[in-house]
């Protein structure tokens, strides 16, 4: 049968990692979900992907313990529909500021009557047509279903937006909230940290998953202790970089003329 396994790790409660997969690459989906992540976040909101990209992500982690789950270029339910389609079996959402916003994504995640996913019986997830796992029958209940908060109006809204049936929990956007406040960029200033904060409380109390991304294991084992569920530790892109960078600063500090 389908069945989510990350989803049912959450509802017990359990605390689990994952990663961003922003290379649009089968090859760094593949290293990270074999090294026994939880789940990546296939990223189609800032990454250069394509859906022919994420089928050979999501086929690349097949075999292992890792879910593949995918942030959407937006709240369209044609791209929403075409991440499902390709085997996805999370999605997240961006930029969701009001209730009937959030309403609409978890339609959009939804075959009827539930919303307004459309039926096909061709596509990868559904096994080419064979229904593999009944999909059909489950895929309501199995897909994890996660929208942004990234803004003020979002934050204010939030009480209201937590109360929408089938939504499974909220991540939230550090970078974009900082911007959207006039920080660019800077998640770090104290309103920011305040407005962060007003989240988690009001997330943690509706009993709904909290996410986020994070830079330093320290800073992941607080925000575990906090209440949070899912926090991505790494990015393929910013890992590599950062650690290119510092390889070769190392050689140049110990031997500058080469």
């Amino acid at each position: 049968m389908f069945e989510n396994t990350l989803k049912t790790k959450l509802q017990a409660g359990k605390k689990t990692v994952g990663a961003w997969a922003q290379l649009a690459s089968p090859f760094t989906a593949e290293i990270m979900s074999s090294a026994g992540f939880d789940w990546l976040m296939l990223d189609h909101e800032h990454a250069p992907g394509d859906f022919l990209n994420l089928i050979s992500q999501i086929q690349a982690m097949k075999g292992t313990n890792c879910t593949p789950l995918v942030r959407a270029s937006w709240n369209d339910f044609v791209a929403i529909k075409r991440i499902l389609d390709a085997g996805a079996h999370g999605i997240l959402i961006p930029y969701v500021n009001t209730r009937a916003e959030a309403e609409l994504a978890v339609k959009a995640c939804k075959y009827p009557m539930e919303g307004i996913r459309g039926v096909a019986a061709s596509p990868r997830a559904v096994g080419y047509g064979q229904n593999s796992g009944n999909y059909l029958q489950r895929a309501n209940s199995q897909i994890l279903i996660l929208i942004a908060v990234e803004t003020p109006e979002a934050v204010s809204n939030l009480d209201e937006i937590l109360q929408v049936q089938g939504l499974d929990g909220i991540f939230i956007g550090p970078m974009d909230l900082a911007s959207s406040m006039g920080y660019l960029g800077n998640p770090a200033q104290s309103e920011v940290q305040a407005e962060i904060k007003k989240i988690e409380e009001k997330v943690i109390a509706s009993g709904k998953i909290l996410v986020t991304t994070t830079n330093t294991w320290e800073q992941a084992q607080k925000l575990f202790e906090r209440g949070y569920q899912m926090l991505m530790l790494m990015a393929d892109g910013i890992t590599l970089s950062t650690l290119a960078t510092q390889k070769v600063k190392q050689f140049r500090d110990a031997y500058p003329d080469g």
